[in-house]
């Protein structure tokens, strides 16, 4: 799936002459946390987001340090921050590095961007020019548009068997075979050796996944590595 096939469109977006009442008032209104900032052209040129108004004059939250850390602090670091916590226009205190995509960007794309840069939401730009935007409300809407809604019904045992055992098998932290599934009427039993307690909810969780299950009993003991090398 591409980014243009779930991006958000029209694009809420504002000029960057635009005040910061009216970028304000447009987020409420619209009930997003960013906007881009959008030229009479179409061109981006920055996005602004609620991040941007926390360190507010109005509000008493601009930065303040102790005498000695504002010393060290550049002359052009502490204007920046003036204008920030002051600026009265859009342009004046929105973010110019904006993390963009094509449209035909994939998702894994566009997840590995949101998180590498720490970002919210990525405007899809075609051309130079703004023609969407892909938000983690947008990825939510596509998970839940594919995670099964339990409609599908599997009552063979021995396939429930097979299909949680062959998930098993796919994951480096199953320590090779030592977890043991049985399933009976649909109820799996899981037993054997983890090394790390955070397997025991992994494997539960390759169970959830599985169609058919209908409950699981966790038989796994969390094992000392150096007892199973001794034992070996």
């Amino acid at each position: 799936m591409q980014a243009e096939a779930i991006m958000s469109k029209p694009v809420v977006g504002v000029d960057p002459s635009a005040s910061i009442a009216e970028a304000a008032g447009l987020m409420l209104s619209k009930t997003v946390s960013g906007l881009p900032v959008i030229r009479n052209d179409g061109r981006l040129v920055g996005i602004v987001s609620e991040g941007d108004f926390l360190r507010r004059g109005e509000l008493g939250t601009e930065r303040k340090r102790s005498h000695w850390l504002e010393f060290l602090v550049s002359p052009g670091k502490s204007a920046d921050e003036y204008v920030r916590a002051n600026g009265r226009r859009v342009e004046e205190v929105m973010s110019q590095d904006v993390v963009t995509a094509s449209p035909a960007a994939s998702l894994a794309e566009i997840v590995e961007l949101m998180t590498r840069h720490k970002v919210k939401r990525i405007p899809v730009v075609d051309c130079g020019k703004v023609v969407g935007i892909v938000t983690r409300a947008d990825l939510v809407r596509v998970l839940l548009n594919v995670l099964p809604d339990g409609a599908i019904t599997v009552t063979d045992d021995e396939q429930i068997r097979h299909n949680i055992a062959t998930e098993l098998a796919k994951q480096k932290w199953t320590g090779n075979d030592l977890i043991n599934v049985v399933v009976n009427k649909g109820v799996v039993k899981l037993s054997g050796a983890i090394f790390d307690e955070r397997e025991r909810q992994a494997a539960i969780v390759v169970a959830e996944n599985v169609a058919g299950v209908k409950a699981i009993s966790d038989d796994l003991y969390c094992a000392d590595p150096l007892s199973v090398i001794l034992v070996s």
